[in-house]
């Protein structure tokens, strides 16, 4: 059963990073699914946050530093060195059956679990929870954004498709659960506050 699980893996794994590679994405993958890139977006967040929610905001902006914490935490330092995984662009056995198409630098440590994957997903989820009744619909496009993310990582050859997926996984019950701790902390200070008056 594992075994053919990762025989699929990587047949997957052959076509998102051979198969259907184009120029186009071959040029924008490696910048997209870079979180420097993204650092103008967090700005903004974080902006948009403190001036729309004031206090409520600050307990956002908190919550989603701790969910990208303990995600970062538990894919990197928890699971990835627990199960010693071989990142694609590292596994010469790997490569001596296909051809690996590293985009980016390889980079050190596992691949089980992606941390990309599941950082960007944590943060989605749980930004997807708090903003319910402050932003519309739209606001579920970041699990889209997450997936693109998560999509290039196996693009550009570092991880494969069962990393990013158990990364998603895991980062989305991350944000559910700091959502919850958001949640209550909100309600906390709205009862501190009531008390007062």
């Amino acid at each position: 059963m594992l075994e053919s699980l990762l025989q699929f893996d990587q047949t997957l794994f052959q076509l998102i990073n051979g198969e259907w590679h184009n120029e186009f994405l071959d040029n924008i993958m490696p910048y997209w699914r870079d979180k420097k890139s993204w650092i103008p977006f967090y700005v903004i967040l974080i902006g948009f946050s403190l001036i729309k929610l004031k206090k409520q905001g600050l307990f956002l902006v908190l919550g989603a530093v701790l969910t990208i914490g303990v995600c970062d935490h538990l894919s990197s330092q928890v699971i990835k060195k627990n199960v010693e995984r071989l990142r694609p662009c590292k596994d010469e056995k790997l490569k001596t059956t296909i051809e690996v198409r590293t985009l980016i630098r390889c980079g050190s440590g596992y691949s089980f679990t992606s941390s990309h994957a599941t950082n960007h997903f944590g943060i989605a989820t749980f930004l997807i929870f708090a903003f319910a009744g402050i932003v519309g619909a739209t606001r579920y496009l970041l699990w889209l954004w997450a997936g693109t993310i998560s999509y290039g990582q196996v693009y550009v050859g570092v991880h494969y498709p069962l990393d990013v997926i158990a990364g998603g996984i895991l980062g989305c019950i991350c944000g559910c659960l700091i959502y919850l701790l958001y949640k209550r902390v909100l309600r906390w200070d709205e009862s501190r506050r009531l008390k007062k008056t």
